[in-house]
């Protein structure tokens, strides 16, 4: 089967779906009585819009190419890094180290990859950049709450830069029989750390009772772990066939980017907690910021890319 042929099937499978599910929500939409079950309701309907967007942004990324990819993800970074630091506070001797991170490492991060340089794009930012940034900062001068300071800029960096990058970085791997099928693997990382998150969703406001962090995170249940992660599973399980694993291989696979995808957001809720604020941003109608809907594929991604690199190539 051609990589258009898998291409077609998958949205073609992937938008009925959705269409079954607009249907549903708006069904459900109409029927809700309480003003608990319309936010509900409401909530699960922004998440099957969110899909629709992210289904149409992919087709238009493969449509137009790589270069195309990665500049959206590195778009994808340089927002979720403003956020981040929007609600991060920094003095005046913080701005050489921000524009640092902003408009030389990150633009560098995406270019090492568009080049295809792994040595050097694997080791930019958590050796040179944690190297640099703190060096920009002692230039100041300013030693007021410094490490507080530069760790929240270093940490921010490697979350919404460097572990975000790694998803396009999937576009390079060369793995024996799938020349070319690069975006498939990516469309396997982002459909099962999306879908995972919804599905954890639905079973925990379905069935959700014991609260696996309730200080954290108090909408995350152990029951919406398991049913949506189990969910997640089956359907990395069932999309074996775009991707150069077996079946077990692609459970397994699915089941890794589950449980780093639940502990990346369960980690950003601990920085929100920390901050007072329930949400990143208020640019996706619904779901909060950019990095609301990033939290698990930050963390996701580098494993899944690592696993991958290390296993089939």
């Amino acid at each position: 089967m051609s990589l258009n042929d898998k291409l077609f099937i998958l949205f073609a499978g992937i938008a009925a779906l959705l269409g079954a599910a607009s249907l549903i929500g708006f069904v459900l939409a109409r029927r809700a009585t309480s003003e608990t079950g319309r936010a509900t309701i409401d909530n699960l309907n922004a998440r099957i819009r969110a899909w629709w967007v992210m289904i149409a942004i992919f087709a238009v990324s493969f449509t137009l190419g790589r270069g195309v990819t990665l500049v959206l993800f590195a778009l994808t970074s340089f927002y979720t890094l403003r956020e981040f630091v929007s609600l991060t506070p920094t003095r005046a001797a913080d701005h050489l180290p921000l524009v640092a991170s902003f408009y030389v490492l990150l633009p560098l991060q995406y270019w090492l990859i568009s080049i295809d340089w792994y040595a050097l794009f694997t080791i930019l930012i958590p050796v040179y950049g944690f190297l640099l940034l703190p060096s920009l900062s002692a230039l100041k001068g300013d030693t007021e709450q410094f490490l507080l300071r530069v760790s929240r800029i270093q940490w921010g960096l490697m979350l919404t830069v460097y572990c975000i990058s790694h998803a396009p970085a999937l576009l390079t791997l060369d793995i024996p029989g799938r020349a070319g099928e690069g975006f498939l693997l990516l469309f396997f990382l982002i459909t099962i750390a999306q879908f995972s998150d919804v599905m954890q969703y639905v079973f925990g406001k379905l069935f959700g009772r014991t609260k696996v962090a309730p200080v954290v995170s108090p909408s995350k249940t152990v029951e919406g772990l398991a049913g949506g992660g189990l969910s997640a599973v089956a359907a990395g399980a069932a999309l074996w066939w775009i991707t150069p694993f077996t079946p077990l291989e692609a459970a397994a696979m699915a089941f890794a980017i589950v449980a780093m995808g639940f502990l990346g957001g369960l980690a950003l809720s601990a920085v929100k907690r920390s901050m007072g604020v329930k949400d990143w941003g208020s640019m996706i109608s619904g779901h909060g910021g950019v990095l609301d809907r990033m939290d698990s594929l930050s963390f996701a991604a580098p494993v899944f890319f690592h696993l991958t690199r290390y296993f089939y190539t």
